[in-house]
């Protein structure tokens, strides 16, 4: 094993470490705040949403998410999904829309966000072969020049994360400090997805203390010691602490999400009820 690679490896545990509290149940704490309208990112019900969209989101809507991020509209207009969630009480502020569709098709992905009343177009990642530091710049250029043009029509554009944007790169920079550097603050926002920032041996509460404000969303998804996704509260992340930094980093939206949750109901089910406990 070289040396960096043991280093590597020390850097995301003690990372990992600092993230994690004393018990995977240990949520509430004496302060009082809590998340108020918890929001779900609906690629964790992938399967569902394509055999019943609508009954999916009304099993959400009966567990208490407020907000839906969205993964796909699965056949339905933007006019139908505006429809649904408002006969349900629910909002999107936000979806995930692909960097192609980004380069190729803007006006029609604003208009649909414009539709549903959402306020951020979020590249839920980059290609597995633009994933170079000459890469992640030209990434920061396409971000802040379709940041120019949803801002035009009221929204803001957002990156989500995964781990390897925190590889460090050839130019010596890691990808994400290169887009955080790059994009303009009043153009992209960033969403950090919390599961895959720890698991590259990042602290969250560092990111943020670092790049104040930055962060309007998160994805709240947990970690088990060996890297394991769970469910909210299965895991040792200690959310409680990362939230309590929410208004330095500028936090407005808390989506729950699991990429691979066997049973997506009952997963969501758990993670709200989880979120729920918790006071920071």
């Amino acid at each position: 094993m070289s040396k960096n690679l043991s280093r590597r490896r020390f850097l995301q545990s003690s990372a990992i470490v600092s993230a994690m509290a004393n018990s995977p149940w240990n949520l509430v704490s004496a302060q009082s705040r809590r998340v108020e309208r918890v929001g779900l990112q609906l690629y964790t019900l992938r399967t569902a949403m394509a055999e019943d969209f609508e009954g999916t989101l009304a099993k959400v809507a009966e567990l208490g998410y407020k907000e839906m991020e969205f993964a796909g509209y699965h056949g339905r207009s933007p006019a139908e999904v505006r429809r649904t969630l408002d006969g349900l009480g629910m909002t999107s502020p936000a979806a995930h829309i692909q960097l192609a569709a980004i380069r190729n098709n803007l006006e029609g992905e604003i208009e649909a966000a414009v539709t549903l009343g959402q306020k951020y177009v979020v590249v839920p990642a980059v290609p597995g072969d633009e994933r170079g530091y000459d890469d992640f710049l030209r990434h920061a250029e396409t971000l802040n020049r379709a940041g120019v043009a949803v801002k035009a029509a009221g929204l803001k554009m957002g990156y989500h994360n995964h781990s390897f944007e925190f590889e460090v790169q050839s130019g010596g920079e890691t990808g994400y400090g290169a887009l955080l550097r790059l994009c303009e603050e009043d153009l992209v926002s960033f969403e950090l997805d919390l599961f895959w920032a720890v698991n590259a041996g990042q602290s969250p509460t560092d990111i943020f203390a670092a790049h104040p404000g930055r962060f309007q969303m998160v994805h709240v998804k947990d970690r088990a010691i060996d890297g394991t996704m769970v469910d909210v509260g299965s895991g040792l992340i200690d959310f409680a602490e990362i939230f309590s930094h929410s208004d330095a980093a500028g936090i407005e939206h808390y989506f729950v999400e699991h990429d691979t949750p066997g049973d997506g109901i009952r997963s969501v089910s758990n993670s709200i009820s989880a979120i729920n406990a918790i006071r920071f």
